[in-house]
């Protein structure tokens, strides 16, 4: 399952994580890293269905790359209760640039393989995934 580009794989655990969280809603968010020396993305962290945004813009390093889907709750002007999938690529200022590469390199195959996204970020700093920049994003 690798990737011409990138020669990244991708682990089963990281598709099965997002399916429980898209169907089952068993979490809020994963973080996903690329293991450079296994050459496969994994899943690094699972977020507890009652954990704050806050929690998951703070489980991202502050330099080092990372991909993440979040499920955002949110309710429309019209008050209706709604969900949307986010997913981030986390690419922050700080990283090197060969981290960054990769990630940039083999984003759009794993983002491939988890069906559902709604909405696509990609940030270099929290100010560019806030719930402000997801909300308008939402509607």
């Amino acid at each position: 399952m690798a990737n011409a580009a990138s020669g990244v794989a991708v682990h089963d655990d990281c598709k099965l994580r997002f399916l429980d969280l898209k169907a089952k809603r068993t979490y809020r968010y994963v973080v996903y890293k690329i293991e450079m020396d296994q050459k496969q993305v994994v899943v690094e962290k699972l977020g507890e269905p009652t954990e704050s945004y806050e929690a998951f813009a703070a489980s991202l390093p502050a330099d080092e790359c990372r991909y993440a889907v979040y499920d955002f709750d949110y309710v429309t002007d019209e008050n209706c209760q709604k969900s949307r999938i986010v997913f981030v690529a986390w690419s922050p200022d700080e990283s090197k640039v060969r981290n960054k590469m990769i990630y940039a390199s083999s984003k759009d195959r794993f983002k491939r393989e988890l069906e559902g996204i709604q909405i696509e970020l990609q940030a270099t700093d929290p100010t560019e995934m806030g719930l402000d920049v997801i909300r308008s994003r939402s509607t």
